[in-house]
Parts: C-alpha cells; structure tokens; sequence
C-alpha cells in the first residue's frame, strides 16, 4: 500500500438503519480493494447516522445541509470541506440529493473533485413519474401508472387499475393497497413524508429481482449481477437476498444501459411474472444498499465506479459467484455522548 497514491473519497449515505442507505456498504467496497490507499470522508444530513461513528468506515465525517436547502448552500459546504480534505473522487448515494450533485458537477469538476454520476437527462428519464413512457419508447415491460396530485384523484385512479394496486412516494417507499381507504391512507403518509406527486401502479404478481448495475457512460455495461430477496422487511427492504444466474436479467441490465447510455451505478427493481415477464418497477440512479453483495460476487462495483471517476478505461467483468448470499444484521455501538455533541455542535468528527 505505501507506494501508491493515496486518494480522498467522500461520499453520503451512512444512515445503517433499518431501511439503510448504501454509503457503508460503498465504503467497504472500496476499503477492500487492494489498488487504492484510500482516506474516507463522511458527509452526513443527520448527526446520528451510525456511519459516522463506526469504527473503520469513515476517516472523518462532516455535517452538509438536506437537499431542500438548494445546491449553492451544499456548495459552499463543500468547498470548505474541500479546502480541509482534498477530495478526489465525491459519490453521493441518495435519490433525494443527486440532483443538486448532478447540477453541481461541472462546478465539483474545476475544484477537481471527479465524479461519475448519471446526466440529467438520464436522471429524469427513469424518475417514476417518467418510468413508464421511457419503458414503452424502448421496449421495456412496465406497469401502467398514473400520477395524482390530490387525494381526490384516487378513486379514478383506482378505477382504472382496480385493487390491489401499488401507491408510491416520489423518491421512496411504496404500498400495496387493497381498498380506497388504504390507498388514501398511504396518499397522506407518502406525501407528508416525500411530497407531491404520488404515483399510482397497476399491481403485478410475480417474484422481485433487483439487478446492480454499473455503467460506463457510453453505452457499456461494466458490470450487472442480479439478486432475490430472500427476507424483506416492513418497508420492504431486502435484508437477506442471494445471486441469482439469469442471462435474461443480465441483458436487460444491458439493454438499459445501452438505452441509456448510463453513467454511474444503478439499481433495476424489477417483477418477474410466473411466466419469466420482467416488468421494470423502479430504476434507482444509484447504487442499492446491498451493493457490498456484489464484492462478494466478485465483482467490485463500488472499486470500478471510482476508477472510472478517475478516468480508468474498464473492461466488462464477465463472471460471478452465483448463490452468494447476505444476511443483514444490527448490533448495538456503545460511544460516548461527547462524540455525538461534538458532532451536533460542530458538524464535524
């Protein structure tokens, strides 16, 4: 490790709980590649995110402000975060933020901090509202939806598709609903949660695949491995799954990948019918929280997602171990309170 170069990494997504964001998992991956000699820097929304204070994921972490608060005040922390770290490569790893990364990045790229983030125009093309009219103009499966903006539109909705059918939030969680009372139950959860709009789904019976991914922005697949849900919890979350051999899932990664010209990571959640129909459900513009199932495989999106940031020309993986299988779990992380007013007070750890 001492003779190569050492770079700086910062990410986002270090809330390990119950419905976990992928920024531990990407740290991991990357900790475990033996080409880099990495220092990890945290960028934490809320100050009791067990990221920050794990032993061995971040170097030092700091506080930056939520998405609501605009891409001109994420930028202004992140210059001063910056000037102190030296970053050389940023992965935001959250839906709700990566617009203002994505905005941000010409600017990020003359401070030299690279970054391998999906377009705009690729960010919007999957967005659930704008999934279904993607999928037919390139031939993917998808349910029909709708999209509502008052509680009042459900009943219409509701008509159209009948029960059960799926109410989703505009960036997470999702509910499957069986009368209108359910449907608007969820409506006034979701929308006090995520905000306007709300999609409405067609419910489609099958078994949940999600694939990873990782493009290269040009229209090649680096890497995609699929994956089963084996437990899921409450929210729906995979907090067991397995690798899965399906050449068909597999193209498909491909197919939206070369549709999309895909530049970064990605996650397709998809329902496969009894009959091997895979509609696309979500496409997630970055990678899941059970990324690290993927070095495993041995495939290391994480690894290959920073050396493409810093410009490495990658070749596809072509194998990978199936029948890998993770276990999430959770254990309780005894720090003083001191570490956690410190970090409240300052925005630093």
């Amino acid at each position: 490790m001492s003779g190569k170069k050492r770079i700086t990494i910062a990410l986002t997504g270090l809330n390990a709980v119950d419905s976990p964001g992928p920024g531990v998992a990407v740290v991991r991956g990357i900790r475990d590649c033996k080409d880099f000699d990495v220092r990890i820097i945290g960028l934490s929304y809320e100050s009791l995110e067990p990221g920050i204070y794990m032993e061995g994921i971040t170097d030092k972490t700091y506080q930056i402000p939520y998405p609501s608060a605009g891409s001109e005040s994420l930028l202004t922390r992140l210059e001063y975060i910056h000037e102190k770290e030296h970053i050389d490569v940023l992965i935001p790893n959250f839906d709700a933020e990566l617009y203002n990364f994505i905005k941000l990045a010409p600017k990020l790229k003359e401070m030299n901090i690279h970054t391998f983030m999906p377009t705009i125009e690729q960010f919007e093309a999957r967005d659930k509202i704008n999934l279904f009219t993607f999928c037919k103009k390139n031939n993917f499966l998808v349910p029909r939806d709708r999209t509502v903006y008052s509680v009042a539109e459900l009943p219409a909705a509701a008509a159209h598709f009948n029960y059960p059918l799926v109410v989703k939030g505009k960036y997470y969680d999702a509910a499957v609903c069986q009368t209108l009372e359910q449907a608007q139950k969820a409506f006034h959860k979701l929308e006090a949660k995520w905000g306007l709009p709300i999609i409405v789904q067609e419910f489609i019976l099958g078994t949940e695949i999600n694939v990873a991914a990782l493009g290269d922005g040009k229209g090649n697949t680096i890497s995609a491995i699929p994956m089963r849900k084996l437990f899921i919890t409450d929210k729906g979350k995979a907090w067991a799954g397995v690798t899965l051999e399906d050449s068909k899932l597999i193209k498909l990664a491909r197919d939206f990948i070369k549709a999309t010209n895909w530049r970064g990571g990605c996650e397709l959640e998809l329902m496969v019918t009894n009959d091997g129909r895979p509609y696309f459900m979500e496409v997630n513009p970055r990678f899941p929280a059970w990324i690290y199932l993927t070095v495993g495989a041995g495939q290391n999106q994480p690894a290959a997602l920073v050396k493409l940031a810093l410009g490495e020309e990658l070749e596809p993986f072509t194998t990978y171990a199936v029948g890998k299988t993770f276990i999430r779990y959770s254990w309780d992380m005894i720090i003083d309170i001191e570490q956690f007013q410190h970090f409240s007070a300052f925005g630093e750890n």
